[in-house]
């Protein structure tokens, strides 16, 4: 029994020894072998959701990698209209047609381009008032010119497609338009600044050549035309005639839509930039300017309607700003003394870019053709007083002394007569043009017609010589071209300063 009893207690033992370790590593055992057939759910839906959001993450992203900009032309762009042909103006309602002179870009692709057909009407035939009715009779004209709104809704593309457009025409526009480029600075043949100058003047040269080529498109009177138009502005009644070639700043009025274009990296990374030196860019006036109120210091902000390209890439895309200041001014004066502006541009900002420094000054700019404007080569802009004014004047002047003779031969009968009658509308003609003519033959009395020739040559002297000169005018929308890095800056000047050698008083 003893022996038995020993046994059975040392088996309970191991048994129990057993157990507790059973116990103790459980937990172990449940941790690392957990059966396969209860862990294949669990982790399998979680590898299998990152898998698929992986792959998400790029696409999230994509968007703002694959950037588009919208080809826009917003509400106020100017739209340069060019009159192909002479308009008799009649009635309001009455249809023009007209051709756009300049491409349009929207940040770097063409969306109107050059000589597409613009349709349009006249919109207004404003009145006369009496008082300059009443001077305008005077002057022996009973038609005196009224001004005429025009406006353009339709244009219709070189591919036959028609967009209906509704447009405010600038004030100031409306006139025949010449581009007038500025002197040529003389600079050495090497170097930065003459490579600079060189690249400027190419530049300058292609602008004027793509004027003329879209001015080719205008329908020019011919010689015989001329001399009928001219002959019919000496009649005291006459039609009334908008010439070929009269050029309208149309402004949007509501913005056009012409898609989207990817940025690529490519493009991103050439923007921002700084332009090359000698970099002529294409840009409108959106602050007018005239010497008669501007005043030295007042700001002058354009913008590019062209982008400036460096190879294939676009440094600077339509629609950036360059900002300036007036840096000289003066206003018209007596003794025929015309108006000067100057203005230079420090700054130029890509949409939504940085702003850059830059030294900018005008090298090209659309005027008038009867204001014979003239650019000096530090980019100043002045009227010209054209020599003409010598030979009419002198004309008038001698026309106006013939008128003062013919009675001492009053006594040698019918030949004498027909000097003083010869006299008499020599001074009518100068005096009163057709009238005076008409007066002079009718009206026999020495002292009439040398009364209207005198009176004649006053008024020619007066307005060749004496009477105030033309004010620099440059309206909004004003086509110019910009010169950047073409000239250095003087030395110490600020925003405010001219550049070198400017125009002494």
């Amino acid at each position: 029994m003893g022996l038995r009893a020993l046994l059975t207690l040392k088996a309970g033992t191991i048994c129990c020894t057993l157990l507790a370790g059973s116990l103790c590593a459980w937990p172990t055992l449940a941790q690392d072998s957990t059966p396969p057939a209860e862990q294949a759910p669990s982790p399998e839906p979680v590898l299998k959701h990152r898998s698929s959001a992986a792959p998400a993450a790029p696409a999230t992203s994509a968007p703002a990698q694959a950037v588009t900009i919208p080809l826009t032309l917003p509400t106020g762009t100017a739209v340069q209209v060019v009159l192909d042909r002479d308009v008799r103006v009649k009635t309001e309602g009455q249809p023009i047609r007209a051709r756009v002179v300049q491409a349009v870009y929207a940040f770097d692709q063409i969306v109107i381009p050059a000589n597409t057909q613009v349709l349009g009407k006249i919109s207004e035939i404003q009145g006369v008032s009496g008082l300059q009715r009443t001077l305008a009779a005077l002057d022996a004209d009973f038609t005196p010119t009224r001004r005429v709104a025009v406006e353009f809704n339709e244009l219709i593309l070189p591919n036959g497609k028609d967009i209906a457009v509704q447009t405010t025409v600038t004030p100031g526009s409306g006139q025949v338009i010449q581009f007038v480029t500025s002197a040529d600075e003389r600079s050495k043949p090497g170097g930065v600044q003459g490579a600079a100058a060189a690249k400027a003047r190419q530049a300058k040269m292609e602008a004027k050549r793509q004027w003329d080529e879209a001015m080719k498109q205008v329908k020019q009177p011919g010689k015989m035309q001329r001399v009928k138009r001219y002959l019919l502005a000496q009649f005291p009644v006459r039609p009334q005639w908008i010439d070929a070639g009269t050029l309208y700043f149309a402004e949007l009025k509501d913005p056009l839509e012409f898609g989207n274009e990817p940025m690529t990296p490519e493009m991103a990374a050439a923007m921002g930039g700084p332009p090359p030196p000698g970099s002529v860019v294409h840009a409108r006036l959106l602050t007018a300017l005239d010497s008669s109120s501007s005043q030295k210091g007042d700001e002058v902000v354009a913008e590019l309607t062209q982008p400036l390209l460096d190879g294939k890439h676009v440094v600077l895309p339509q629609a950036s700003r360059l900002k300036g200041t007036v840096v000289q001014v003066k206003a018209a004066r007596r003794l025929k003394r015309n108006g000067e502006l100057r203005m230079v541009f420090r700054e130029v900002t890509p949409p939504d870019g940085l702003e850059q420094r830059v030294e900018a000054s005008l090298e090209g700019v659309q005027a008038g053709r009867n204001e014979n404007v003239k650019l000096d080569t530090e980019g100043g802009a002045k009227p010209s007083t054209p020599k003409t004014r010598y030979l009419t004047t002198g004309i008038a002047v001698g026309l106006a002394m013939a008128s003062q003779g013919g009675d001492r031969d009053a006594a040698s009968g019918a030949g004498s007569q027909g000097g003083k009658s010869i006299n008499r509308i020599a001074g009518g003609a100068v005096g009163f043009k057709v009238i005076g003519i008409v007066l002079g033959a009718a009206v026999h009395s020495r002292a009439f017609g040398a009364a209207m020739g005198a009176y004649g040559a006053a008024m020619s002297v007066y307005g060749n010589f004496l009477s105030r000169g033309q004010n620099m005018v440059f309206p909004r929308n004003t086509g110019m071209i910009v010169g950047i890095g073409t000239r250095a800056a003087p030395q110490g000047a600020s925003e405010t300063t001219a550049p070198a050698n400017p125009t002494k008083e």
